[in-house]
């Protein structure tokens, strides 16, 4: 362990001694307190958790819990940012989140090595995806916030007042930017509550946010499991929640504010379709199922978690997708060739391992890579379930790992009645060569983001959300900037 003139700071390189990305120079503190009112402060009640590195089980960093009275400080830092925020110019607002914007760019690096120290996903996938996209949806909503009036016409856009948000553990920093961006070019100031496993690209942007000069109480980050969450929804001088997270905790939340004035967006859980046809291209195809399902470990709301494909074309699908998933790479999320990094936490592979007894108890015929797992740390091996029908749970339910549930289909409206028929809505995927096809089916699939011949490819203006127990609200583009703004 090598410790530097900061008594509180270790090299990262204690984490991996040899890891195949250099770290020498990524600096992880030994412990973090929470951010408010624009400095780094103690908890009230002097609690910490621990953050563990998923790939070994080894703790990375003490957290700072907050509690109900640190939460109360950090909605009053923020309520008294408001005013002189909000009455900002939207060009120097702008100015600021353009800094943000920037400062990510400048310690990308940085933030993707902790990104796949702290969640366990490819620092290939990190490096190349959720840091850049971070970084540009800042850069977008920095271009807006002087432009309100452009973007609603004929109506006097105003911030909400303080809001909320609750993003979960699975893109850690590009969740946070999907929020903080859009509401900071409305005017709003923010409580910003990062998951509890995953809670340090947070903080580290709490140290960046101080580098850019934005004022103090704009944004605040308070870092605590369930009830720090829940502390914030029941916070009486919120003005709005937006929550990303499961359908249960996003079901709570409608209860829990029903009857107040809060405002709520809610991002939830899903159970893509991801359809090919026989005209479609199927080497292309493969890879689109691959990077549906095993991107980011299957820890992806909008995972293409259902393939149904076209019988005249089945067997030669499959083969090739289990050719191809043979050639993928579990392992050390901070190796440059990892396909597959850790899952994220023990709990979340006992749910895993859970719904793969589930579909065999099922009677899901089962497949897996013949990968060697490291022995320490969570993994979980790429799998597939063929034999499956409408009714097992491995189809309806939300697994959010790399387990992939197949079915056939011979005609457009049998398969548009099975991708239709589960609780969820929000993402969707069509493979095939014919346009006409591509628009008739995406007009009668129910999902609130659709794909054809791609398949979880995301930009900064682009809206993104679902329906039914997925949620309602977007996050993206104007409709994303639309859910920070009250029209007078």
């Amino acid at each position: 362990m090598q410790k530097n003139e900061n008594s509180n700071v270790f090299k990262a390189s204690w984490i991996y001694d040899e890891a195949p990305e250099s770290i020498d120079h990524i600096q992880i503190k030994k412990k973090y307190e929470l951010f408010i009112d624009g400095k780094f402060t103690k908890p009230v009640k002097g609690n910490y958790f621990d953050t563990i590195n998923p790939s070994n089980n080894q703790k990375i960093a003490s957290v700072a819990e907050a509690s109900d009275e640190d939460v109360d400080k950090a909605v009053k830092a923020a309520r008294e940012a408001f005013l002189g925020w909000s009455n900002l110019s939207g060009k120097e607002r702008g100015k600021y989140i353009f800094r943000i914007a920037r400062l990510i760019q400048e310690r990308a690096r940085e933030f993707a090595v902790i990104e796949s120290l702290d969640g366990g996903k490819p620092i290939r996938e990190s490096r190349d995806i959720d840091i850049p996209l971070a970084a540009n949806h800042f850069f977008y909503y920095a271009g807006w916030a002087d432009k309100l009036a452009y973007a609603f016409p004929n109506r006097t856009a105003k911030p909400l007042g303080v809001v909320g948000q609750i993003i979960p553990w699975n893109f850690p920093l590009l969740m946070a930017s999907w929020k903080l961006a859009p509401a900071l070019s409305a005017g709003n100031t923010i409580v910003l509550k990062p998951a509890e496993t995953t809670p340090l690209t947070a903080l580290k942007l709490a140290e960046i946010i101080q580098e850019s000069g934005l004022p103090k109480g704009v944004i605040n980050i308070v870092t605590g499991a369930g009830e720090t969450g829940a502390s914030i929804v029941n916070h009486p001088d919120i003005d709005k929640i937006a929550f990303t997270g499961s359908t249960g905790v996003g079901k709570y939340i409608q209860k829990a504010i029903a009857g107040t004035p809060k405002k709520l967006t809610l991002e939830l859980g899903g159970k893509g379709a991801n359809i090919i046809f026989e005209d479609a291209a199927i080497d292309q195809a493969v890879e689109g199922i691959v990077n549906a399902i095993f991107f980011n470990q299957g820890h992806v709301c909008c995972a293409g978690s259902r393939l149904f494909v076209q019988e005249s074309v089945a067997d030669l699908v499959i083969q090739k997708l289990k050719n191809r998933m043979e050639t993928l790479i579990v392992g050390n999320p901070l190796d440059k060739n990892t396909d597959i990094g850790a899952i994220n936490s023990k709990k979340q592979l006992q749910t895993i391992e859970n719904y793969i007894k589930i579909g065999l108890n099922e009677g899901g015929e089962i497949y897996q890579t013949k990968c060697t797992l490291p022995k320490e740390g969570n993994w979980c091996a790429p799998t597939l379930f063929l034999n499956v029908s409408q009714s097992h749970r491995i189809v309806q339910e939300e697994i959010f790992g790399p387990v992939l549930a197949i079915q056939t289909f011979r005609t457009i409206d049998e398969v548009i009645e099975k991708a239709n028929n589960t609780p969820y809505g929000l993402s969707a995927g069509v493979w095939t060569q014919t346009g006409s096809k591509i628009f008739h089916i995406t007009q009668k699939l129910n999902a609130g983001v659709i794909w054809a011949n791609t398949f979880n490819k995301f930009d900064p203006t682009s809206p993104f959300g679902g329906y039914k127990e997925s949620g309602f609200g977007r996050e993206g583009g104007l409709h994303g900037l639309s859910s920070y703004v009250k029209f007078e």
